[in-house]
């Protein structure tokens, strides 16, 4: 009896070796390969695949600004095989932007963990005659409807954040919405427009080279990178935060215990000195959470989002 026992043993071992061998999970990214959201999310499918004991690919699938790959994760089956890294913007500012976005983020998915920040920068060229925020909202207020800044398009967080930030100072400076950053870029260093809000990636290299003047970061707290530059917060702005985070969700009904050992994992990677250190290059910090942390943070958040794009007056198709 005891020799049969050991051979079904044996056998469900094969089985489940041979199923783990064949398993695949999938991170879908709404964004081209070789953007910050993309680069993130290779470097946690290439840990998660060692820790995970399987495969983990990413897929690209850009559209409405990454609502393409949430409306497909909705429909996806809620057994871990399908995960999503996703920006800020595609969790709570898409569902308010785009007329057709066909998901409901607190409804369709269930979280899986934060990863990483993606500071963002102020900066103006150095032909406008300012060197702090305080100089910019004085100026702008002397010559309202003179300046003008950059987005990366209408309605993206580089746009929102900054009407944001107008409506607190209380100054007037007109939108110039561009298709992607760098093309903002270009005309931000050219003097086309004289103000710029984007992330440390797209802003940092003109910082360094001198054509463009930093002026404050979106952080809450002053960056290692950046010590001696104020933040919008300290300035002035309590609480205003220019961070474009990236985060981990599932479908919703998919188990807590999938959940909770992606999001250890990702924790572990995101922690490592090798994969900090790669997020920093392209300008990311590292921000692990537990599912609940997540969870907790897009309930808080959904409504300021709402009303951002609510008084924006912002539309997409």
């Amino acid at each position: 009896m005891r020799f049969w026992i050991l051979c079904a043993i044996f056998l469900l071992a094969i089985a489940s070796g041979a199923q783990a061998q064949g398993k695949t999970t999938r991170i879908l990214v709404g964004f081209p390969p070789g953007q910050a959201t993309d680069i993130v999310a290779r470097l946690v499918a290439e840990r998660l695949s060692i820790a995970l004991g399987h495969p983990v690919i990413v897929e690209n699938k850009p559209g409405q600004g990454g609502s393409v790959v949430l409306a497909q994760l909705a429909r996806s089956p809620a057994d871990g095989s399908v995960l999503t890294l996703s920006a800020l913007a595609a969790y709570l500012v898409n569902p308010h932007l785009y007329g057709n976005a066909q998901y409901e983020t607190l409804k369709d998915f269930d979280p899986v963990g934060m990863v990483a920040d993606l500071p963002m920068l102020l900066a103006v060229n150095p032909s406008v005659p300012v060197t702090s925020l305080r100089e910019l909202i004085d100026h702008a207020k002397a010559n309202p409807d003179k300046l003008s800044h950059s987005s990366s398009g209408s309605g993206t967080l580089s746009h929102l954040l900054m009407e944001d930030f107008k409506q607190r100072a209380g100054i007037r400076i007109i939108h110039v919405p561009y298709q992607g950053s760098p093309r903002a870029m270009v005309d931000l260093i050219g003097g086309n427009v004289q103000v710029g809000l984007d992330t440390v990636t797209v802003i940092q290299p003109h910082v360094k080279s001198g054509r463009l003047r930093l002026i404050a970061a979106g952080t809450l707290k002053r960056l290692p990178a950046f010590p001696d530059t104020p933040t919008i917060a300290e300035s002035g702005f309590p609480g205003f935060e220019a961070v474009a985070w990236v985060a981990l969700a599932a479908p919703a009904g998919t188990p807590r215990e999938i959940r909770e050992r992606i999001s250890v994992e990702t924790t572990k990677a995101v922690r490592s000195p090798e994969l900090s250190e790669k997020l920093a290059a392209i300008g990311a910090v590292p921000r692990p959470s537990t599912p609940e942390e997540f969870g907790a943070l897009l309930r808080a958040e959904g409504p300021r989002w709402r009303d951002i794009v609510l008084r924006s007056g912002a539309k997409a198709e």
